[in-house]
C-alpha cells in the first residue's frame, strides 16, 4: 500500500493527478479490499513419494529398522501414533535421501511462505494416486513435520487442506470406503471443522480412462461422485469435487454445460473446481468475448445444477438404467483390458506412434513416465492420449464401447436395444458418452492408422493388434448407429463435421508425412529431420484440436 501511495504522490507532484486517479486509485481500492493475494497456489505430490519419504524418516528415527509395509495395519497405526504424539519442535532429519529431504522441505517452505508472504498463499495439497486412507494420513504427518498444524504441540488440527486425487478404476471403486475410514479419524474431523466442514476430493478423468477405457471410466467416475455425496451427508461433511479434466475427449474434455448437467444429482454443493489445460485456455479464454461467454456458461451451469439437479427427472436414478450401465461398463472394460494386457502392446504403441519422440518437444510439466520403468502402467496419461491422437487410432476415446454394446444386445436382444435407445434419449450421462465417442470416431482414419502401424517391423506384433483395433472400430460404429438411428457417424453434428472437413485434407497430408519422418528419424536422424518431425507433431495437434 505504501508503494502505491508513493507512486500516486509522485504522479501528483509531477502534475499527472488525472493519470494517478485513473490508474492507481482503482488499484489501491482493490488492494484495500482483496490484498495482493489474487490466487492461491496448490501443491501436488504423489502418494508413492510421500510414503517413500515417511519410510526414510522412520528408518532414521528407528536406528535403520525397516518400516511396516505401506498398506499394512501396522503402518497406519504408526501414522496415527505419530499424529497423536505432541511435538515441542520440528523433527531433525539430517541424512535423509535427496528426494525425501526435498519433499520434507516442500512442506516447511509452505509453512514459511504462509508466515512471510500471506496466510492464503497456498490453497491445498493434492495427493495424486491416492489408494488408501493411510496415504492421506501420511500427508497429515508430513504437514505436522513441516510446521503446518495450528497448535504448538501439533496434535489438534492441520491448517493445510489435504485433497485426495482418485485416478484409477479400483481407487474410484474404493472412494467411499477410503473417505469413510479417513473421516473416522478425530484429527481429520477437527481439521475439517475449521475448513467449513468441506472435504475436497479430486477425481481424475485421464488416468481412469487410461486404466479402464472411456465408457467404464465415466461410469465409475459418476458412481464415485454419487457414493461420496451420500457419504458426506451421512457424516455432516460437504464433499466438494475437483474435476481433473483435460482438453481432449479422452481426458474428460466434454462440453462444459452438458458435462455439468450430466453430473450426479446433488454432487455440486456450493463450490465447483475444474482444471483447464493450456490448449483449452487459449481456445476458451484468448479474447474477452469468448472468456466472458465461457465463465458465464460455467457459472450458470453450476448454479442451475445446484438449484435443480435433485428435482430433475433426468437425474433421478433409474434402476433399469443403472443395471444396463453396469453391464455395458463391465464388458467394455473387459474388452479394453484384454487389448491393454497384451505383452506386445507397449511395443506396438512405441513403434506405431511418436510416443518416444514427444519428449523432444520439451513441453509439459512432468516427464512422460512416473518412474524409469518402461511399462504401460508407468506411462502417464497425457503422452498416452497424445500418441494415440497423433497416429489417428484415437483408441483412448472409443475402444471397448462397441464390444460392450454388442454383448448387451446379444443377451437382451430387441428389448435391450429399445432400452439403450430410451437411455440415449433420457439418460444424460449415457447420451454424453455416446456423443463424445461418436465425435472421436469421426477423427479415426484406418488407412492412415495402418500406415503408422506399418512402422512396427515385427509382423507378430503389428498384425494381430491392428486387426483387433480395426475390428473394434467397425463394431463400435455399427453399434452407435443402431442406437442413434442415424445413417452415418456424427450425422447429427453438422457444424462439427464441417469444421473438421475444412481441416481434414491438410491433417491427413501431415499425418502421412509424419510417418515418413518417423521412419527417417529412427533410421538416421539429422537436425533437419528432427525439426520437421516436431513441426509435424505440432501441426497435427493443432489441426485435431488436442494433444493429450
Amino acid at each position: 500500500m505504501d508503494d502505491i501511495d508513493l507512486m500516486r504522490n509522485a504522479l501528483a507532484v509531477s502534475g499527472a493527478q488525472r493519470l494517478s486517479d485513473a490508474l492507481l486509485l482503482p488499484l489501491r481500492r482493490e488492494v484495500g479490499v482483496f490484498r495482493f493475494c489474487t490466487v492461491r497456489l496448490d501443491v501436488r505430490e504423489n502418494s508413492m513419494r510421500i510414503n517413500q519419504t515417511l519410510a526414510a524418516m522412520y528408518r532414521l528415527r528407528n536406528d535403520g529398522a525397516a518400516p511396516p509395509a505401506a498398506e499394512s495395519a501396522a503402518w497406519k497405526q504408526w501414522l496415527l501414533s505419530e499424529l497423536g504424539a505432541p511435538r515441542s519442535e520440528p523433527g531433525r532429519y539430517e541424512g535423509l535421501p535427496a528426494e525425501a529431504a526435498e519433499t520434507l522441505a516442500t512442506f516447511r517452505t509452505i509453512a514459511r511462505m504462509r508466515e512471510e508472504i500471506d496466510r492464503e498463499a497456498f490453497g491445498a495439497l493434492i495427493l495424486s494416486m491416492t489408494r488408501s486412507a493411510a496415504d492421506i494420513l501420511g500427508v497429515y504427518l508430513m504437514a505436522k513435520e513441516g510446521g503446518l498444524f495450528f497448535d504448538a504441540a501439533a496434535v489438534e488440527r492441520c491448517t493445510l487442506p489435504i485433497v485426495p486425487l482418485l485416478e484409477t478404476i479400483p481407487d474410484l471403486r474404493r472412494a467411499a470406503a477410503i473417505l469413510k475410514e479417513l473421516l473416522a479419524v478425530p484429527l481429520v474431523q477437527r481439521s475439517l471443522h475449521v475448513q467449513r466442514r468441506i472435504q475436497e476430493v479430486m477425481i481424475g478423468y485421464s488416468d481412469s480412462n487410461k486404466d479402464g477405457g472411456y465408457l467404464t471410466a465415466h461410469w465409475e467416475l459418476a458412481k464415485a461422485q454419487s457414493s461420496l455425496t451420500r457419504l458426506g451427508r451421512e457424516h455432516g461433511v460437504t464433499i466438494a469435487f475437483f474435476h481433473g479434466r483435460g482438453g481432449s475427449v479422452s481426458r474428460g474434455g466434454a462440453p462444459t454445460g452438458r458435462a455439468i448437467a450430466a453430473s450426479p444429482a446433488g454432487s455440486i454443493r456450493g463450490q465447483f473446481r475444474v482444471t483447464e489445460q493450456g490448449e483449452v485456455v487459449s481456445f476458451k479464454y484468448a479474447n474477452r468475448g469468448t472468456a466472458a461467454y465461457q465463465i458465464e456458461l460455467l457459472g450458470a451451469s453450476v448454479v442451475e445444477h445446484v438449484l435443480r439437479s435433485e428435482r430433475e427427472a433426468a437425474l433421478i436414478p433409474v434402476h433399469e438404467f443403472h443395471e444396463a450401465m453396469e453391464a455395458l461398463s463391465g464388458t467394455a472394460w473387459s474388452a479394453y483390458r484384454k487389448l491393454m494386457e497384451l505383452p506386445t502392446m507397449l511395443a506396438y504403441l512405441q513403434d506405431s506412434s511418436p510416443l518416444e519422440e514427444l519428449s523432444l518437444l520439451n513441453i509439459g510439466s512432468r516427464p512422460a513416465r512416473r518412474t524409469q520403468a518402461k511399462t504401460l502402467g508407468d506411462l502417464r496419461a497425457i503422452p498416452w492420449v497424445f500418441a494415440w491422437t497423433q497416429n489417428r487410432h484415437m483408441l483412448s476415446g472409443w475402444y471397448g464401447v462397441g464390444s460392450g454394446i454388442k454383448a448387451f444386445l446379444d443377451v437382451r436382444k430387441e428389448r435391450g436395444l429399445e432400452l439403450l435407445k430410451r437411455m440415449f434419449r433420457e439418460a444424460r450421462l449415457f447420451r454424453l458418452i455416446l456423443d463424445d465417442v461418436e465425435r472421436t470416431l469421426l477423427h479415426v482414419d484406418l488407412s492412415i492408422a495402418g500406415e503408422y502401424a506399418g512402422l512396427v517391423e515385427d509382423d507378430a506384433v503389428r498384425d494381430p493388434i491392428f486387426a483387433r483395433i480395426a475390428e473394434e472400430y467397425r463394431l463400435t460404429c455399427e453399434m452407435i448407429l443402431r442406437i442413434s438411428g442415424d445413417a452415418g457417424i456424427a450425422e447429427r453434428f453438422p457444424q462439427f463435421r464441417r469444421r473438421l472437413a475444412r481441416r481434414l485434407k491438410t491433417i491427413n497430408e501431415v499425418s502421412r508425412e509424419q510417418v515418413q519422418l518417423l521412419r527417417a528419424h529412427r533410421a538416421e536422424s539429422s537436425e533437419e529431420v528432427r525439426t520437421a518431425l516436431l513441426m509435424s507433431i505440432n501441426c497435427a495437434a493443432a489441426g485435431l484440436g488436442a494433444t493429450g
